[in-house]
């Protein structure tokens, strides 16, 4: 859930030379592509080779290879200043099958101030996503960071109740038929596994995740419902946030509280993926669905975002992954060339290592039905309060 800094700089030296900002895509003049593009990772990250030959195993895109593996997408976030490049909306329009807003969703845009809403940015995305046949996760409605100053002076139960309610019900139900997925609450947990300090948790306790998940369920009852957050697979499976997230989970789905699934977001480190198959097992074993939210990699070495995106693959209520951008310099992490894209939208050898391996691995589950996307666009608007009761 961070937000995109992008830092002016002269192009580096790049992996693929690419005289013009032009996508390279797997399944397109195999003969001419890059040699990077021959290797057998599988062989090289496992030691072992598929009985499908390498060049049979090549897919149309990553997302395309994902769905044959009984997933539902492999995302990216976008914005509409991101889906107005033409580069960048390219390459999502042929290697991803999943759009997040990474801004447009926050409450400081969608609220700024009480009862005055503004969903012009996200209502270009869904938008777009509806017109590209692409899927939406809706990120995020209750968030302790990019919060208006409004919300977080309040001190009054019933007044903060009453605000959650009308805010969830009020954007999700804008969207309703029309998003995947949605990140009700977002980072709500300390490191030591129990609720972190904000307005929300000072106020109400614990009570404002029903309060939230209860709203937005009423909003759009057919949209599955996530609790997401970071440093959650990061540190393995017995870190203290991890155990700690799935308990309360757990004891809330028990109690009748509707969250479907648990996103971890994966911000890692380079050589953390290790960790990941056993920590996100621990979540996904929590709540009915799981996803991979928002996953950048420092280096993006291919090995690890192989084994951190097959630890997805391996789990079969993990429905997808998304990786928090599409190319390096648009990163919030820029600087440590996280992304599946470099700088002149050329894919990296992170990119070719998916595709290559995850391209021989045999699908072990059926494919869940893929939900169809609405005919109709949202209209964009600035509205107040009052004329968005009926969400639209």
């Amino acid at each position: 859930m961070r937000s995109s800094i992008v830092y002016p700089f002269l192009l580096s030296p790049i992996a693929f030379s690419l005289a013009s900002p032009i996508v390279e895509r797997v399944g397109s003049n195999r003969d001419e592509r890059h040699e990077i593009f021959n290797i057998d990772w599988e062989k090289e990250l496992f030691g072992r080779n598929s009985p499908v030959p390498l060049t049979e195993r090549a897919d149309a895109s990553i997302d395309a290879i994902f769905k044959k593996l009984g997933k539902l997408y492999f995302g990216t976030c976008a914005d509409s200043g991101s889906l107005s490049q033409t580069s960048n909306a390219a390459v999502i329009m042929a290697d991803f099958g999943q759009v997040t807003p990474e801004n447009s969703g926050k409450w400081d845009t969608t609220e700024p101030s009480q009862g005055k809403f503004n969903f012009g940015g996200l209502d270009t995305l869904v938008n777009w996503a509806v017109k590209n046949n692409k899927l939406v996760r809706g990120h995020t409605t209750v968030w302790h960071s990019q919060l208006p100053g409004w919300v977080s002076a309040i001190t009054s139960k019933d007044t903060l109740t009453t605000v959650i309610q009308t805010h969830v019900s009020t954007e999700i139900g804008r969207y309703a038929g029309k998003i995947l997925q949605w990140d009700v609450v977002n980072e709500m947990f300390n490191e030591q596994g129990g609720l972190r300090s904000s307005v929300f948790s000072t106020v109400l306790g614990e009570d404002f995740v029903r309060i939230a998940f209860e709203a937005a369920k009423k909003a759009d009852p057919a949209a599955k419902l996530y609790i997401n957050d970071y440093n959650t697979v990061e540190f393995g499976s017995t870190y203290a946030k991890t155990t700690g997230m799935a308990s309360y989970v757990k004891k809330w789905i028990a109690a009748g509280i509707p969250i479907d699934g648990i996103g971890a977001q994966a911000h890692l480190a380079a050589g953390q993926a290790k960790n990941v198959p056993a920590a996100l097992a621990i979540l996904c074993a929590a709540a009915p669905q799981c996803a991979m939210t928002e996953m950048d990699i420092v280096n993006a070495a291919p090995a690890d975002y192989v084994t951190a995106v097959k630890a997805c693959v391996d789990i079969p209520n993990c429905v997808g992954v998304t990786v928090w951008g599409v190319r390096d310099p648009d990163s919030w992490r820029a600087s440590n060339n996280p992304l599946l894209f470099d700088s002149a939208y050329a894919a990296k050898p992170a990119y070719s290592a998916l595709v290559a391996t995850l391209g021989g691995v045999s699908p072990n589950a059926t494919p869940s039905p893929m939900p169809t996307p609405p005919l109709a666009s949202v209209k964009p608007t600035v509205t107040s309060a009052t004329t968005t009761s009926a969400y639209w």
